[in-house]
């Protein structure tokens, strides 16, 4: 809650800042002069409602639709030895960690993954896919089960919401005042929004939208490191190694979909423009960086 409170206390810091600039610009003054009546502190507050909106109703959702999505069977009275030993190590895990014991989950996929979602650190869900039970050694599970539990204990769903949160709030509130600009210094249309404004807002908004998802992907690739570290303290660091080692050796890895690649263990392998855009940093980099750490 504290982690909430503060990202919400820093992003209204952050929307007080840009009024001030804009006012101290002569932003208001300028569209008032080409008869924009536009309120931006409205348009800001506006921009933040409709921004934070979405990335909350989406972790709220997250639980629920991960399951759904990914077709995860929950692990509630264990059946065999293998869940036992799941339920078992996740225990262990979370009171290591100090979060609530999350769900436990398996899901169909020939794909080594896991992934970990939830609104809260005490009502969480960590899934494994039945190809990482398959093809990794319990060595290696233990310190997936690990990185994934560290997501929860690191509150980076909540973290990423907020995250996605803020880049919404300033894309919404940038390509609205581009449109206004457009349409009204610019073109002189002095009826209404018209059709610059349309055209404007939709282009400013798929080009800011750019350049916020890679943002949101830096920022993801930032807390897999912090995970893979959360991941060798509770399973140990030669484990760790060891899991993301294996993942190496998967052929054609792929992200989960949607929100909750930015959560599993595994994600594509690529050093072209394209890893902008990963939820996940290579493999070889996350290994270097742990073998770097001390023991």
């Amino acid at each position: 809650m504290m982690r909430i409170l503060l990202f919400l206390a820093t992003n209204a810091a952050i929307l007080v800042v840009v009024s001030i600039v804009f006012s101290l610009l002569g932003i208001d003054g300028m569209l008032a002069s080409n008869g924009v009546d536009l309120n931006l502190n409205a348009l800001l507050v506006m921009s933040a409602i409709i921004g934070f909106a979405g990335s909350f109703i989406s972790l709220a959702i997250s639980k629920w639709s991960g399951k759904r999505m990914m077709g995860v069977r929950i692990i509630e009275q264990p059946t065999n030895q293998t869940e036992q030993w799941l339920i078992a190590t996740v225990t262990r895990q979370a009171e290591s960690a100090g979060i609530g014991m999350p769900e436990v989950g398996i899901f169909e996929s020939d794909q080594p993954n896991a992934f970990a979602t939830g609104m809260t650190r005490n009502s969480s869900l960590v899934a494994v896919s039945t190809g990482l039970l398959q093809h990794m050694n319990g060595d290696e599970v233990e310190a997936v089960l690990g990185h994934e539990v560290a997501h929860v204990a690191n509150g980076d769903m909540v973290t990423m919401a907020l995250m996605q949160g803020v880049v919404n709030t300033f894309v919404i509130f940038l390509s609205r005042l581009v449109g206004f600009f457009v349409d009204r210094v610019l073109l002189k249309n002095e009826r209404g929004l018209g059709i610059g404004y349309f055209l404007a807002s939709i282009v400013a908004q798929i080009f800011l939208s750019i350049l916020a998802s890679m943002l949101v992907m830096w920022f993801s690739r930032y807390r897999e490191f912090h995970a893979d570290r959360g991941g060798a303290a509770l399973a140990g660091r030669h484990k760790m190694i060891a899991a993301l080692r294996a993942l190496q050796r998967v052929s054609e890895p792929e992200d989960l979909p949607g929100e909750f690649a930015a959560f599993g263990i595994l994600g594509n392998r690529t050093r072209d423009l394209r890893s902008l855009f990963m939820s996940h940093p290579p493999l070889e980099d996350r290994i270097r960086a742990l073998e770097e750490t001390t023991s």
